[in-house]
């Protein structure tokens, strides 16, 4: 069973002092508003509508917290860079994204979904300039990977991992994935897993590759 399978709602926050204090540590999911973050959130658990999942791109406005174990949580950030939002609305986003990401303490890594067909769009580097000065674990999920052939996937794969291997000692890692056919999810829960110190994902660190490969996604770009 999936160290995420007993994962529940906790709570919502439109501005950062909302957000529970110390004492927790903290993965955010952030991601352009149809990349399919709350979807892959809702397949690293396995509970189907753990993250709500709308048809209409922009719906996430909030902060949602999930709590995994005592101090232990996921974060849906609000989804960014969808058209028919407001102008307004766009800033206060913005803003609280940035904020987060920047001063958050109880943040121990960030995973962006991006779309594997449009990976690393403008504003999906910006995300990453807003958190590389922290230095913290950057996990990025091509989502979506289906859409591709095994051989297109591995090109853009490529391409991200070039793309992303001048940020210096930001480590960083890049997988594949499809929450429609389930692979690559083994090892974004391992990733996942580690950084928030879950009960045997020690183990999980020490493993072999050759079954995350098998899966359809790799550790890459990972930097010094």
């Amino acid at each position: 069973m999936s160290r995420f399978a007993r994962t529940t709602f906790s709570t919502s926050a439109a501005r950062l002092e909302q957000l529970p204090g110390a004492g927790a540590c903290e993965v955010a999911f952030a991601g352009r508003s149809n990349a399919g973050k709350s979807s892959t959130i809702n397949a690293l658990t396995g509970i189907g509508r753990l993250a709500f999942v709308s048809k209409q791109p922009g719906r996430t406005q909030l902060i949602n917290l999930f709590e995994v174990a005592p101090g232990r949580r996921l974060v849906d950030l609000p989804g960014y860079g969808y058209a028919k939002v407001a102008k307004d609305i766009k800033r206060e986003w913005g803003a609280l994204l940035e904020t987060y990401l920047q001063t958050r303490r109880q943040l121990v890594g960030l995973v962006v979904i991006m779309d594997i067909r449009h990976p690393l769009t403008d504003l999906d580097r910006r995300l990453i300039d807003w958190i590389a000065p922290r230095r913290l674990p950057l996990h990025l999920v091509l989502s979506k990977a289906d859409k591709l052939t095994r051989q297109q996937q591995s090109g853009v794969l490529r391409e991200v991992e070039q793309a992303v291997a001048p940020l210096a000692d930001l480590p960083v890692t890049v997988q594949t994935l499809s929450n429609l056919r389930r692979l690559g999810i083994d090892t974004l829960e391992q990733t996942v897993a580690r950084w928030l110190q879950l009960p045997g994902a020690a183990i999980d660190r020490g493993a072999p590759e050759e079954k995350p490969r098998r899966e359809g996604s790799r550790a890459g770009a990972k930097v010094p």
